[in-house]
């Protein structure tokens, strides 16, 4: 669900009169130095891929002129549409917006820094047309990253695997093809706490992966800090899992069984030793013990509670602003 505030509306799917064979996502926050390279390497690549295709570009509330740069490519390329957000939603629904708005019978999400290689699309369709409903590009290696980024990464996917009621491929990101029979199932999804990677792997269908190297950004940094992915970690687990609010029923057992174990252990060393003196850090640290398993499992169920009141509100998932390229400029 989306609200368009001002300007013009995008139209449906639907109401384009000749799909394109290839649309392309592209999401963008504040990416001004790299609109150029990308358009450049983009056509180049679509246009020797023999296919019709477009190229939905989703700001996500920039604050440089991303926008302005990129609607001056439109005007030279009405191929190149752009969908302008009210503000920075966040990656998961930037990409929920540029599904809703694309049109072709493949999608393919891609990243604006061109870490992802627009030249792998080619066997991205080659696989489609094998019959593939889902083409997920896989990364070689994470030797670019940091070693923290890589062990954290390996952790989060073990753990996930381990959990969840779907398992995500290692190494897999946004940047992969999907069948308009997939985006549409995706599309239907009304969830808000949206973690894309989970429900590429929930809607299953025919899959299959390709290898690709991760290029260096051309330009910028990457927006995406250590807060943000313990952020995006914790959505993933708590949409397809409920695995942490079991764990602490568990907690709860083990602790009762260890306070009655203690008592029985005291009741006979009473009868005979006879009445100890009490214990003041005994006491102390079974108290801080006990009250932190108490404020932790409170955070785990208020994590849940959070997302049942995100959900109960019923909000857009986003908000356009602006939206270049789905109808006749005014």
């Amino acid at each position: 669900m989306s609200v368009a505030t001002r300007g013009r509306k995008a139209t449906t799917s639907q109401a384009q009169p000749s799909p394109p064979t290839l649309s392309l996502v592209v999401p963008m926050f504040n990416e001004s130095a790299n609109v150029d390279h990308l358009f450049t390497r983009l056509t180049e690549v679509l246009d020797g891929l023999d296919v019709s295709w477009e190229i939905v570009c989703v700001d996500d509330g920039s604050r440089d002129d991303t926008v302005a740069r990129t609607v001056e490519h439109h005007r030279r390329d009405p191929r190149i549409k752009i969908v302008e957000l009210s503000r920075n939603f966040g990656k998961e629904l930037a990409l929920t917006a540029g599904l809703r708005h694309t049109a072709g019978r493949a999608v393919v999400m891609i990243d604006a820094d061109l870490q992802h290689p627009p030249e792998a699309i080619a066997e991205m369709l080659a696989k489609w047309r094998e019959g593939f409903e889902m083409v997920i590009a896989v990364r070689r290696d994470r030797e670019t990253e940091s070693a923290l980024k890589r062990v954290n990464a390996q952790a989060f996917y073990w753990l996930f695997s381990r959990i969840s009621e779907v398992t995500l491929p290692r190494g897999a990101g946004d940047f992969r093809l999907l069948d308009r029979k997939v985006v549409d199932v995706l599309n239907a999804m009304p969830e808000h706490t949206r973690f894309m990677k989970g429900l590429y792997a929930w809607v299953g269908f025919k899959q299959c992966n390709i290898p690709y190297d991760v290029a260096p950004r051309v330009a910028g940094a990457t927006k995406f800090n250590a807060f943000k992915l313990w952020r995006l970690a914790l959505d993933g687990i708590t949409s397809f899992t409920s695995v942490p609010l079991k764990v602490w029923t568990v907690m709860g057992f083990l602790a009762a069984a260890f306070a009655l174990l203690y008592g029985f252990v005291f009741i006979i060393k009473t009868l005979i030793l006879g009445i100890d003196v009490p214990g003041y850090p005994s006491l102390i640290v079974a108290i801080m013990f006990f009250s932190g398993v108490q404020l932790i499992s409170l955070g785990v169920i208020g994590e849940y509670l959070g997302r049942v009141f995100s959900e109960v509100k019923s909000r857009p998932l986003y908000v356009v602003r602006e939206a270049y390229g789905f109808e006749e400029d005014e």
